[in-house]
């Protein structure tokens, strides 16, 4: 059997950065996507009206999607960003995130190894994009 072929570094400054940018996370929140994070539309249906748009449970479960977390988990993380970003929002919880995951679907774009994302949210939803890529749309 091959044994794996090592490499040498050079550049440790250089490596290090890397490293630490590995663990480097940046989320947007548009003030479109703060103003409709209430549902205001009524459903047509009997009872009580949603507390929160599709756009709070897509964030949420988007972010759930990324991260691999369970639902209680997802509750807790997007109840932090709220809290860091001073945002006067309320956090869907884990029950609600459950019962509306069945009526939505969450697309996530396919990313390559390596890659730094930049993670969105706006009007129309939480948008994920690669290095680059949400300066040209």
């Amino acid at each position: 059997m091959a044994s794996k072929k090592s490499y040498r570094v050079s550049n440790w400054s250089s490596y290090n950065r890397s490293l630490i940018e590995r663990g480097s996370l940046t989320i947007w929140f548009n003030e479109t996507a703060i103003e409709k994070w209430n549902a205001i539309d009524k459903t047509g249906k009997r009872g009580r009206p949603g507390t929160y748009s599709d756009i709070a449970i897509e964030t949420a479960l988007s972010l759930r999607a990324i991260f691999k977390l369970p639902l209680r988990a997802t509750q807790g993380l997007v109840g932090s960003m709220i809290t860091l970003m001073n945002l006067p929002l309320k956090n869907p919880d884990y029950s609600t995130l459950c019962r509306r995951q069945l009526s939505l679907e969450v697309q996530l774009p396919r990313t390559h190894s390596g890659q730094s994302l930049h993670v969105v949210v706006d009007a129309t939803g939480l948008k994920i994009f690669g290095e680059g890529e949400w300066k040209v749309r």
